[in-house]
């Protein structure tokens, strides 16, 4: 049974998910995706059932204690037809193989949760199959999302939500996040900033709140080679994955720029 493999040798979607096979898609192809592997469904399932091979499995990939990022990947997530955006946990920052456990168990929950059924109900979907990836967590100076195409008019133009420190707190609403919006050859169109009064970061215990206080509450958290980085990093990702049309989401940390998760632009 394959217990976990790095996450450039994920190829199989149905044994690995979407999400895992993306990622290894834009690893094999150097695109700058943070270091991790994946959890087969399989392995996923022996976790949670405490088989002592996952378990030792897992334990000895995360003995080096660096906080990492623990994301669902189930079968026909990050697909064409079905995002699952928003519907199944990620869980950032955890460090101890107990706790990575743990957050694996986590994640498996919440393919059976209310919303996550839901979604799969509308698509006609079957029972849930969740795969696992578990990556270094990139300590994210600013991180967001950006589409290729402007997911309300439907232009081809980048359009990119932003704000201080870990994705999530754009991504979980909880801030007003600034938003740009470039042309096809990367001119900047638009330039909002929002209200981003807390930032995310990691702790000791996982994620915590942080005050954004002054100034920074209003200031862009982007700057113009910010944004020449993310046109250039939309741009790769045409190239390795045959389309221009993507939903990213990226972390920016020491001035670099990092692809956390690619899928298409869907629907829903």
């Amino acid at each position: 049974m394959l217990l976990l493999i790095p996450l450039p040798e994920a190829t199989d979607q149905a044994v690995f998910g979407g999400k895992a096979v993306a990622l290894g898609v834009a690893a094999r192809a150097r695109l700058p995706v943070p270091a991790g592997f994946a959890l087969s469904v399989d392995a996923v399932e022996a976790v949670v059932r405490e088989d002592p091979e996952a378990l030792a499995a897992l334990a000895a990939a995360c003995t080096d204690g660096g906080p990492r990022a623990v994301r669902s990947s189930a079968v026909g997530e990050d697909s064409g037809a079905a995002s699952f955006a928003g519907a199944h946990s990620t869980v950032l920052g955890v460090s101890r193989p107990e706790a990575v456990v743990a957050a694996v168990r986590r994640v498996h929950a919440s393919g059976d949760a209310a919303v996550a059924r839901a979604y799969r109900g509308r698509l006609g979907l079957g029972p849930c199959r969740m795969g696992v990836v578990i990556q270094e967590l990139v300590p994210a100076d600013v991180a967001g999302v950006l589409f290729t195409r402007n997911p309300v008019t439907g232009a081809a133009e980048r359009v990119i939500e932003a704000s201080w420190g870990l994705g999530e707190a754009v991504v979980a609403g909880l801030v007003v996040p600034d938003r740009y919006r470039l042309d096809a050859e990367g001119r900047v169109l638009e330039r909002a900033t929002g209200e981003k009064d807390v930032a995310l970061r990691a702790g000791p215990a996982g994620t915590e709140e942080v005050v954004v206080a002054g100034q920074a509450v209003h200031a862009p958290c982007l700057d113009d080679s910010q944004l020449a980085a993310l046109h250039a990093l939309a741009g790769a990702c045409d190239a390795v994955y045959g389309t221009t049309e993507h939903d990213i989401e990226f972390a920016f940390s020491g001035g670099a720029v990092f692809l956390l998760q690619r899928r298409p632009i869907t629907g829903g």
